[in-house]
Order: structure tokens, then C-alpha cells, then sequence
């Protein structure tokens, strides 16, 4: 596990696999970059030539928890990353918070060669986890709904506070920043995913992009060989493919 020093001294945390081009992938709410690995996204990707770059998120896994989370900040950290290791030609992708960030990262001037949208569309989730992590972080009796997110919580080692520091410092993207995003990006959902249709409302926004299903609900879609193939079809097609 190495670290950068984002652009407020927070530590990052990332870790690496494999040697080439590199691709930079975000992970989920309450995840790390570690499940781009236990998924076998990694591998694949490192197998056919590419540098697999997985960043742990502010709040998250091995970077810091307790700090500052200014508006945006888990774009803007993601953009410190990109300029410490000097990536040029690289590209970018995340699933489903990943997915949120690699698109404010867009919108805030990431220029990757390509980008990789998954699990999530033009409007964010997560609202739902808001009320459980409040009354977690507030301590006292918990309903059946909360007490099965605290054991979540327990089980990725996630902090609720930091959490919900997290979920406030998400910024809405409006169709008119999508429209001005000109990476070709891969929207991939899952076909049972109650997100498809804000992710074909986001294909439909940006300029270049192809939109594409995959089987499964919003988690198992993340673990299917399909997603791996699209992730792995897309960071290989030639640059002027669209």
C-alpha cells in the first residue's frame, strides 16, 4: 500500500497491479480499492498490459478518515493522485460512488484518455444509507434496518461519522457539465441495477459514450466476468475508437 499527500495534506492511499498504460479505479461506498482485485477486475486488466491503479477513497480503507470534506473533495483528491504520479495517458473509471466521482473528476478537468462509469448514472444513490448512519453515529437503540448497517459497517471496517461526511460532500452533476465532458465514456449498469435508467439518462448526455448493460442487481453486476470484459474491451480499443 503506498500513499500521496492530496492537495490539503490528507493521505491517499492506493495500491497497484501490473505494469503499462494506466488505469486509475474507484470504488464503492464504503469500499477500497481492494475489491477491484477480489472482483478479478484487476487481474484481468493486469494480464492484458495495463498498470491497475486503486485508490482507497477519503473516509475509506487505508486513507485518512478524520479530516476536513469540503465539497467535491473526493474529485479533487482523485485529480491530486492523477498529477502526483504524473499520469498522462492514462485512463479512468469507478463504480458506483467510484463511478459519482469519476465523473465530478471529469467535470473538474480530468482529461484521461477514456472513462468508465459503472453502476451509477447522472443522479447519485445512497440516500437511503443516510438516516441508518445517522442514528449509528448518534449511538442509542437501533431499528432492524440500522442494526444490519452497523454490521456492514463492522464487516469493511467503515467509520459512520466519516461516512456521512462522505454522502455531504457529493455535488450534484447537471446535464449541461455532462454535456461538456468530452472523454468517450463507457456507461456499464447492471440489468437489474434500479439505476439503469438515471445511467441511460447520463449516455444520453455525454457527447461520446456508449452505454451498455450487464447482468446483475447493483452488487453482483459489480462481480460479473462481463463487467471485466467491458472494462478490459474498453481501456484496449485503439484511441481514435469511439
Amino acid at each position: 500500500m503506498s500513499g500521496i499527500r492530496s492537495f490539503d495534506g490528507v493521505r491517499i492511499a492506493y495500491q497497484e497491479l501490473g505494469v503499462g498504460r494506466p488505469v486509475v479505479l474507484v470504488h464503492g461506498f464504503m469500499g477500497n480499492g481492494s475489491q477491484w482485485i477480489t472482483g478479478g477486475h484487476a487481474a484481468a486488466l493486469a494480464a492484458a498490459g495495463f498498470r491497475v491503479i486503486m485508490p482507497d477513497l477519503r473516509g475509506h480503507g487505508g486513507s485518512e478518515r478524520h479530516c476536513d470534506y469540503p465539497p467535491d473533495v473526493l474529485a479533487d483528491d482523485l485529480l491530486a493522485l492523477v498529477a502526483e504520479l504524473g499520469l498522462d495517458d492514462y485512463d479512468l473509471g469507478g463504480y458506483s460512488l467510484g463511478g459519482r466521482v469519476t465523473l465530478r473528476a471529469l467535470v473538474r478537468g480530468a482529461r484521461p484518455r477514456r472513462a468508465i462509469i459503472a453502476g451509477q448514472g447522472i443522479t447519485g444513490g445512497g440516500a437511503g444509507n443516510r438516516r441508518a448512519l445517522a442514528a449509528i453515529a448518534r449511538g442509542g437503540e437501533l431499528d432492524e434496518e440500522a442494526r444490519q448497517f452497523a454490521g456492514w459497517l463492522s464487516q469493511l471496517d467503515a467509520d459512520p461519522q466519516a461516512m456521512l461526511h462522505v454522502l455531504d460532500a457529493q455535488v450534484p452533476t447537471s446535464v449541461d457539465e455532462a454535456r461538456r465532458i468530452e472523454v468517450p465514456t463507457l456507461v456499464v449498469v447492471g440489468d437489474r441495477d434500479e439505476r439503469r435508467a438515471s445511467a441511460a439518462d447520463l449516455a444520453a448526455a455525454l457527447p461520446s459514450s456508449q452505454y451498455l448493460l450487464v447482468p446483475g442487481d447493483h452488487w453482483t453486476a459489480f462481480t460479473s466476468p462481463e463487467l471485466s470484459t467491458a472494462v478490459l474491451d474498453w481501456s484496449s480499443k485503439p484511441f481514435d475508437a469511439r
